[in-house]
């Protein structure tokens, strides 16, 4: 085999890793973006856990292909870049979405999700970059749990207080 051939398979075998890590994928067409909000883009994705590069679309293509992931090929055209979150499946969708709210940028766009080996449209990326983030999730959970029990504590102790107050 061809050297070139052996180091595109392992690009291939790499962005597999990277797409079967991922919580989730979101795929950016960028077009006319400049340096610096690029640079913030990336410090933003960083900051979040999220991974983003540029892939070559075909190399994509064959590593999906191996997953078993259809229905992404009519996306991977034209320039793409992608985000990947390894920690936080809302994360990428989050900066992405942030990132182009507060710039009015419309050099980037979402062109398709990946949640697993599920395609989300852009409808469906922007539904989950409105979700809140695993830590005020994990948040409410625990004070959902939390408040019966503190509200048995505060009973108790209204009735203890009555009952003291009685004798």
């Amino acid at each position: 085999m061809s050297k070139n051939l052996e180091i595109k398979k392992q690009v291939v075998a790499d962005i597999l890793d990277k797409f079967k890590n991922a919580q989730s994928v979101v795929v950016v067409h960028y077009s006319g973006i400049t340096v610096e909000d690029v640079t913030k883009l990336r410090n933003q994705f960083r900051e979040n856990g999220v991974e983003y590069c540029v892939l070559k679309n075909t190399l994509v293509k064959r590593a999906l292909h191996e997953m078993g992931v259809t229905g992404l090929d009519e996306h991977l055209e034209g320039p793409s870049a992608f985000a990947f979150g390894m920690k936080d499946a809302v994360a990428p969708a989050k900066v992405i979405y942030d990132f182009i709210d507060k710039t009015k940028t419309e050099a980037l766009s979402v062109k398709v999700g990946l949640m697993g080996t599920e395609v989300m449209d852009e409808k469906a990326v922007k539904a989950l970059s409105l979700l809140p983030s695993r830590e005020v999730l994990l948040a409410r959970l625990v004070g959902s749990l939390k408040a019966p029990i503190s509200n048995l504590v505060y009973a108790l102790e209204a009735l203890r207080k009555k009952q003291a107050g009685e004798e």
